[in-house]
């Protein structure tokens, strides 16, 4: 069935508690504003938005541990999230989750597992691996753990009656278009034989091969998920964004690889986190969120 035989339901999560730096909890009204619902009818979606999952902000909060700050909220928010990602999917249709900052998708992928029944596959699109933990992370910030936690991999600290974890299988997930990644990241994806699609790589095999790959490694029972932290791309094409590296894809690359997502029609989510209108030009990159959106959800030129 192809994603635009389906309704898409659009869930906002303005989060920003999972790193330091303010404003990408306006990520949700930026993509928003940047027409995403009616780009998404224009080419046959229907949609529906439910509003968003209710997030506190960081000024009125105490931090418990500077290991993992604010994380309670963190998970209350999440927990929220995953309630209603599971509904979206038992009744049928493609949940399309805007953040916020990336630790919202350990709500996300436990409300895939709770509707799967079963851990699933990721394709995390990301300069970063999100694979630290309280004891590793060098900031405390839980933006870089979730995938982690989503591995069940990130100790007690997450553990929730709310959350289903582990919720991926680690020889299901893929990173495409890293290029920044720590010591002890790396040590994990060397014990848990996940796979790695750095930049190096994607300038070497060329994006189209890079994504097949992807797919064929992440695809499965349960779910497969595509979760699209928009600094992949590089910051001369997407300045609003939480955590900027350069030398990431280029606009075309970006379309490109949701092009061919949709094309292969194994997608049954979509995310699109860390856009920071506050760092962005003219609202430009909630704009490429939209438009990185309709490809991965089938729009195509012709």
């Amino acid at each position: 069935m192809g994603a635009t035989s389906r309704t898409v339901v659009i869930v906002g999560v303005p989060l920003d508690l999972g790193q330091g730096r303010r404003g990408v909890d306006m990520g949700p009204s930026a993509i928003r504003y940047a027409g995403l619902e009616e780009r998404l009818a224009s080419f046959g979606c229907a949609v529906v938005d439910r509003g968003n999952v209710g997030a506190p902000e960081p000024e009125a909060l105490a931090v418990v541990d500077q290991r993992a700050r604010f994380l309670p909220e963190i998970i209350q928010a999440c927990v929220g999230l995953a309630a209603i990602v599971e509904d979206v999917v038992l009744q049928g249709s493609l949940p399309l989750v805007l953040g916020g900052d990336h630790s919202i998708a350990l709500g996300t992928l436990s409300g895939l597992r709770a509707a799967a029944g079963q851990p699933g596959g990721v394709i995390w699109v990301d300069a970063h691996g999100d694979l630290n933990t309280p004891s590793t992370s060098p900031t405390g910030n839980v933006h870089g753990m979730p995938l982690a936690a989503a591995l069940g991999l990130a100790g007690d600290a997450f553990s929730d009656p709310g959350l289903l974890l582990p919720a991926v299988d680690p020889a299901r997930v893929v990173l495409l278009g890293v290029r920044s990644l720590d010591d002890d990241e790396r040590s994990l994806i060397r014990e848990q034989g996940i796979r790695v699609i750095t930049m190096t790589e994607i300038d070497r095999i060329g994006i189209e091969r890079a994504v097949t790959e992807a797919i064929d490694r992440a695809s499965g029972p349960g779910f497969l998920h595509v979760s699209l932290d928009l600094d992949a791309l590089d910051p001369d094409v997407a300045p609003g964004v939480g955590t900027p590296v350069n030398g990431g894809l280029t606009y075309r690359e970006a379309h490109l690889a949701c092009e061919d997502l949709a094309e292969a029609g194994v997608v049954g989510s979509l995310e699109l986190v860390e856009v920071n209108p506050i760092l962005d030009r003219e609202n430009g990159s909630a704009a490429i969120a939209v438009e990185l959106a309709a490809s991965a959800l089938g729009q195509t030129i012709l």
